[in-house]
Order: C-alpha cells, then sequence, then structure tokens
C-alpha cells in the first residue's frame, strides 16, 4: 500500500486550499502584468508629448519689446548774441586767433524772427594765422534742410583783410542782442509794417561800418536783404537808433 492511500482528510483539505491560493495568486499577477502592458503606451506618449512642450517653450524666441517712437523735439529759438558765443567756443578750436566779420540769422520755417529770435544762426570767423575765413552755424531748427542741430562747422575759404566785406571786429563790442535791436527798430516803423503783414518774417545782420567805425545791427523786414520792406540800423554797442536803410 502507497503512502497516499494513508493521507488524512485534513492533509487533502489543506492541499486543496493552498492550490487555490496559488492559482488565485497567480491570476491577480497576470492580471497586473497584462494591465500594466495596457496602460504603458498610455504613459509613454503623454511623456513624449510634454518633452515636445518643453522644447518649444525653451527655443521659442522670447517677443521684442514694442519699440518706442522716438520724440520728436521742438525747435529751438534763440537771439544772435546767444547763438554767436556758442559758435564762438567752436571757433576757437578751429583757429585761437579768430575773430567774428558777421553774425547773420537764416530764415526757416521754424521761426519768423520775431523778438530778436531764430532757429538757425551763422557766425563767420576769421583767422590770420589760419589765411582762412569758416562760418560756424548754430542750429535748434527741425526743418529739412536745416543744418543738424547743435553747432556745426561750414566750408573754409581763402581770407582777404582788405575785403570791406570781412572786416573783423572785437566781441568785446557785441553788447546790445536782437531781441533789445528788434524792439528798437519796431519804434521806427516796423510796428506799423507787422500790424499790416504779421506774417513778414525779420532778419538780422551784425557787421561793423567801417566808415563810422561802429558795429551795427541790421534789422530787416522782409525774406532778404535785397527785397526787404523795411531795414533799420541798430548800434551794436549802445542800441541806439542809427537810422532807416530802406
Amino acid at each position: 500500500m502507497r503512502m497516499r492511500d494513508f493521507a488524512s482528510p485534513e492533509a487533502a483539505a489543506g492541499a486543496a486550499v493552498n492550490a487555490q491560493t496559488i492559482r488565485r495568486e497567480v491570476g491577480i499577477r497576470k492580471s497586473t502584468f497584462l494591465g500594466a502592458r495596457r496602460s504603458a503606451p498610455m504613459i509613454s506618449g503623454a511623456f513624449v508629448f510634454a518633452m515636445i512642450a518643453l522644447f518649444l517653450a525653451c527655443n521659442s524666441a522670447p517677443e521684442k519689446p514694442a519699440e518706442s517712437k522716438q520724440e520728436i523735439k521742438p525747435p529751438e529759438l534763440l537771439t544772435g548774441r546767444s547763438a554767436f558765443y556758442k559758435t564762438f567756443i567752436a571757433a576757437r578750436n578751429y583757429a585761437a586767433d579768430v575773430k567774428p566779420f558777421r553774425i547773420e540769422s537764416i530764415p526757416s520755417s521754424d521761426g519768423n524772427g520775431l523778438d530778436g529770435k531764430s532757429a538757425i544762426w551763422r557766425s563767420s570767423f576769421a583767422s590770420a594765422t589760419q589765411r582762412g575765413v569758416k562760418p560756424f552755424f548754430w542750429s535748434g531748427s527741425n526743418a529739412p534742410d536745416a543744418p543738424s542741430r547743435g553747432v556745426s562747422p561750414g566750408n573754409e575759404d581763402v581770407y582777404n583783410p582788405s575785403n570791406a566785406s570781412t572786416q573783423v571786429f572785437d566781441v568785446a563790442y557785441l553788447k546790445i542782442d536782437t531781441d533789445q535791436a528788434f524792439t528798437e527798430a519796431q519804434k521806427h516803423g516796423g510796428d506799423k509794417l507787422l500790424a499790416k503783414d504779421s506774417s513778414t518774417p525779420v532778419l538780422y545782420i551784425c557787421d561793423w561800418n567801417h566808415n563810422t567805425n561802429e558795429l551795427t545791427w541790421h534789422v530787416i523786414y522782409g525774406a532778404s536783404r535785397e527785397t526787404a520792406k523795411l531795414t533799420v540800423a541798430v548800434n551794436a554797442s549802445t542800441g541806439a537808433f542809427i537810422r532807416v536803410e530802406k
């Protein structure tokens, strides 16, 4: 007789329970494995999507800030004496012995010369050591054909001391500014002329009168000296009225 024939009923029942437990455990592990396999593609797809999004975020160029529009400065107007001293500093760099022989306003759309002010001034200087004459401009104008804002040099030319148009003068004689010269010129016909036509431009020229040995402001009512409706001469050292030139 074999030994299994002598197994007790309790042992047989225990073996059946163990077999059932083993089958249940195997089933759980199998279902877990199959579930993991099913979800693996979903996890892999989400991971790839996240990596693509991160790559695009890292490589996308940052947005450029909106460019601010450059503000256009309003025209700046100066009196003749004030503009002259700005050009005089630059002229001294050209030659230490420079002396002025002419100061003049230049008409522009940014100012008509009222109250002795202009947006563009030209001061012309002569140098004996350089044997040349050179103009320097001061500009506060926005006009397209105006010199650049600030002080800028012009073209040099040959200096002829015997030329009456380049008769130099000492800066110390220039004591009266163009606003004062304008006020004086108004008393001698300028006010009536502007009352009739307020759009009339006013120009200013300062030079040395070698006949009377005095520095003169010529206050010119018109677009040029040749076509002026009125020109009044004012002493640039004292501010006194000299004469009506036209």
